[in-house]
């Protein structure tokens, strides 16, 4: 009996023994989520606000999805979430998350605070998933950083394919007076002459009244131009574009910021297994996924599959793996993703969407490109003095 005992009792401390060491063998990811929210201002339509949630719930949920398998292969993913209005705040903060040893960030804020982020982290290895800024992706790409979130260019591209598609080539260029509309006016302006289409009129929106009672009245007057095929609107904030549909000059589409617009994800989204992403997101946050949730989501699940291919959470071996084009990536759009070694961009098919249907994807059908169609969208190679994948960490 007391044999027996013994035994028994060496049975347990070796399964302990087992069960510690292989909780010890385990892969402990932490990943920081850094979210900047500025406030907006007043705006001057009902437009619905964006969520004030958004990109932390598509990276929880991504969390969710790397743990699901991540168990299977020894793996734990955590997030560290922080979110602000303040820049300083959250620049220390992410000096915080640091010195406890987080290398692995997904950043949600404006261009100059990534900027200030990249500086602060040289050793770690961020995703953008909060700035459409062209600056970052053509002459100052930053080495540390890599972008899930489309540019403007991305954006820009994506509906002039379309336009040209529909032999929409005359355009009426609608565009407000803040830093974000002018950036969104100029990437249409590269779009239109890269893809043949001509701006027949450029009309500044200069006017600070609210339109909710005076667009029938007054947007008429104020889209009389030479006559053209559609209006595109550059209005990123949301101050007027609400009220040029169905009260232009000529009846004629809108498109861009507001009417046609197009954008990295959107409830419409349903194929390809989008669907379920859709379903799984929706009884997470209890609301609809949108890009930046989208850009979060893809930005955690591409340190997963870069961590499961090198069975290691080290930034540098990360990045090259994703920067050399070795790891295809599911991000439910139809295609494998991969990013751009020359700007860290994520190549990715754009929807074409208005609120309620999803109306085309881009690049479109006959635009072709040597190597990759989704490289037609967005500065290409040629057209970029970056060279990431040149460049360490």
């Amino acid at each position: 009996m007391h044999q027996i005992s013994c035994r028994l009792l060496f049975c347990l401390v070796a399964t302990l023994g087992l069960a510690t060491n292989a909780a010890a063998n385990d892969l402990q990811i932490r990943i920081g989520y850094l979210g900047h929210l500025p406030p907006h201002g007043p705006l001057l339509s009902n437009v619905i606000p964006e969520p004030t949630d958004a990109g932390r719930r598509g990276a929880e949920l991504a969390i969710a999805d790397s743990n699901s398998t991540g168990r299977f292969l020894k793996q734990s993913y955590s997030l560290e979430a922080v979110e602000s209005e303040d820049a300083a705040t959250l620049l220390a903060t992410a000096d915080n998350l640091h010195a406890q040893g987080i290398r692995l960030f997904v950043v949600n804020a404006p261009a100059d605070t990534l900027r200030q982020l990249s500086q602060r982290l040289p050793d770690s290895l961020l995703f953008n998933a909060g700035s459409s800024d062209d600056g970052l992706r053509r002459e100052q790409c930053l080495g540390n950083v890599l972008h899930t979130l489309p540019s403007r260019a991305m954006l820009a591209d994506a509906l002039a394919q379309f336009l040209a598609a529909r032999k929409w080539t005359r355009w009426l260029l609608v565009s407000g007076n803040t830093e974000d509309d002018l950036a969104y006016a100029d990437a249409l302006k590269r779009a239109a002459k890269r893809f043949g289409h001509k701006i027949v009129a450029e009309k500044p929106w200069s006017f600070d009244n609210d339109q909710r009672r005076s667009a029938q009245a007054e947007m008429p007057l104020f889209t009389q131009a030479s006559e053209y095929d559609v209006v595109l609107v550059a209005d990123e904030r949301g101050d007027f574009g609400e009220y040029l549909p169905y009260n232009t000059w000529y009846p004629r589409p809108v498109a861009g910021t507001q009417g046609l617009t197009p954008t990295a994800w959107h409830k419409t989204v349903e194929t390809f297994g989008a669907a379920q992403l859709q379903k799984r997101f929706e009884e997470l946050a209890g609301r609809w996924m949108n890009d930046r949730d989208f850009a979060a989501w893809m930005a955690v699940r591409s340190l997963a599959t870069a961590i499961t291919k090198q069975r290691a959470a080290e930034p540098q071996g990360i990045r090259y793996l994703l920067l050399n084009e070795q790891l295809p990536l599911d991000g439910f759009k139809g295609r494998k993703l991969s990013f751009r070694p020359w700007n860290g961009e994520l190549r990715q098919p754009i929807p074409l969407v208005h609120p309620r249907a999803l109306v085309s994807t881009s690049p479109q059908d006959g635009f072709l490109h040597p190597s990759n169609e989704m490289d037609s969208l967005g500065y290409d190679r040629p057209e970029v003095s970056c060279d990431l994948a040149g460049t360490p960490l």
